[in-house]
């Protein structure tokens, strides 16, 4: 995450080497060192982080794909909607339970 952080900050860097901030290098198109501030990097990963995490949180929250297919089958051919109406409730509590941080 610290080299998205790096790209995200410094729109000159095209290249970053290191694997923590004080290794961190980063390098304009002509070679040239680009400076960074560790700090700034820090908080931006960070930032970064943040805001993936709650695509993890849903990935594993949300009903299955087989809930999903059962559910809409029913609804879509035998026209019972208790499945399909259990699985939306499923959905949007977990998009309640873990929403997207605000921008």
């Amino acid at each position: 995450m610290l080299h998205e952080a790096v790209y995200a900050l410094y729109e000159d860097a095209v290249s970053v080497k290191g694997n923590t901030v004080e290794t961190l290098e980063a390098f304009d198109e002509n070679g040239d060192a680009v400076s960074i501030v560790a700090d700034d990097v820090t908080a931006k990963a960070t930032e970064l982080e943040n805001a993936e995490s709650y695509k993890m949180a849903r990935a594993f929250a949300y009903p299955s794909i087989r809930e999903f297919i059962e559910a809409y089958t029913e609804k879509e051919i035998g026209e019972d909607t208790t499945k399909w109406d259990a699985y939306v409730v499923k959905y949007n509590q977990v998009r309640t339970d873990n929403p997207k941080p605000s921008e």
